[in-house]
């Protein structure tokens, strides 16, 4: 029936039909590639980009709470804080290096991160307090390292569709990347 009306719809349409047929097309293309050119392999990167800025972040804010003798709760905070700088001082570098001002690349870098690094935060400490011991763990322990490692991959797994969708509406790293070209 879809058809039909479609050949209906072309017959009347005349000249406009070759373009409606081609809109189709593109459409359709469009939506193989994602929503808005939104690649998963895109998101990831975007995800790999906030996760490298959060992991180091995160490692240091635990080396320096664990140098400090600080316990858990301020340790993570420092590590938290300081996940988002990193996060942010990535972003901010690429955008910089595409020629924005500081205050446009900080604008672009809050807009796309702000999620991103919000949602890896909350999975990846929320991991982190969920694995028995893990918090307790020292640097040199094993526990530790393969607790953060998970819990940074879960949170890479649960990232990168925010960020797939984030950048399908042109927000986020779509943002970025107009300044990557």
């Amino acid at each position: 029936m879809q058809h039909d009306a479609h050949a209906h719809h072309q017959h009347h349409e005349g000249h406009d039909a070759g373009h409606h047929e081609g809109h189709h097309a593109g459409h359709d293309a469009h939506t193989a590639h994602a929503a808005g050119g939104a690649s998963w392999a895109m998101a990831a990167k975007a995800t790999l980009h906030c996760l490298t800025g959060c992991a180091i972040g995160e490692v240091l804010g635990m080396i320096i709470g664990t140098a400090l003798g600080w316990g858990n709760a301020p340790t993570m905070i420092l590590a938290i804080a300081l996940a988002f700088v990193f996060g942010y001082s990535l972003t901010l570098w690429a955008v910089k290096r595409a020629g924005l001002s500081l205050k446009a690349a900080i604008g672009v870098a809050l807009a796309a991160d702000t999620l991103s690094i919000t949602v890896m935060e909350i999975v990846d400490n929320g991991i982190l307090l969920m694995i028995p011991g893990a918090m307790d763990a020292h640097l040199d322990d094993a526990l530790f390292w393969g607790a953060l490692a998970f819990a940074f991959l879960i949170a890479f797994l649960i990232t990168t569709p925010v960020n797939k969708w984030l950048i399908g509406r042109g927000k986020g790293h779509a943002v970025v990347h107009q300044y990557h070209h």
